[in-house]
């Protein structure tokens, strides 16, 4: 069964100073299903940018329910003010366990960048039936994210990531699809390779 975790992972080539968008990832967490059928969900996000002034919008789409708290993003800069990252807390309750999903977008990238990313969108699916293997609801693949990661041009370098699913389900990585809006372009730079995670990426 395939399992949604967001991540955007970006490396950057030697020298790149940033603009904007730096990467984010999301995860979910099932809180508790009601007597009339109705559940509510914790998603917990992080996003990097360039400065702490951007403020985050998640956009939801589905089954979305109510947003019934979320607690203001907590920021963290960086010691010299290269980069931001924020993170946030948001419940929502649904009417039923129909899946949704939750998009963050925009335009500005990196400056420089060696294959020229113009605009992103990072794309939450939030599945909340009941599975047939452990009878209960799905809890998505957990990891962490690096705000920006330089490495040295023309030098390949394979990237651990350190990721983990609690229903015991392997995560899958792959590259960022053009089709389907996540980046543009989506063509890694040759330096960089999947092993088991670079670059632009979404992990299922």
């Amino acid at each position: 069964m395939l399992l949604s975790v967001l991540l955007l992972l970006l490396l950057l080539v030697s020298g790149s100073q940033g603009t904007h968008f730096l990467g984010t990832m999301m995860t979910y967490y099932p809180k508790e299903t009601n007597a009339d059928g109705s559940v509510s969900v914790i998603l917990r996000y992080k996003v990097n940018f360039d400065s702490c002034s951007y403020n985050d919008q998640w956009v939801c789409g589905g089954n979305c329910g109510n947003e019934t708290q979320t607690l203001a993003s907590t920021k963290v800069e960086e010691v010299t003010g290269e980069w931001c990252q924020s993170e946030g807390i948001i419940t929502r309750l649904l009417p039923n366990n129909t899946g949704f999903k939750t998009v963050l977008a925009g335009g500005a990238w990196i400056n420089n960048i060696q294959n020229g990313v113009v605009s992103w969108r990072a794309v939450a699916d939030v599945e909340l039936r009941n599975r047939s293997d452990i009878g209960k609801p799905n809890t998505s693949p957990q990891t962490t994210i690096l705000p920006a990661l330089r490495v040295p041009s023309n030098c390949p370098r394979n990237i651990d990531l350190l990721a983990f699913d609690p229903d015991g389900d392997t995560v899958k990585c792959r590259y960022g699809n053009t089709s389907d809006s996540e980046c543009n372009p989506c063509t890694p730079p040759s330096v960089l390779s999947l092993s088991p995670v670079s670059y632009n990426l979404t992990c299922e």
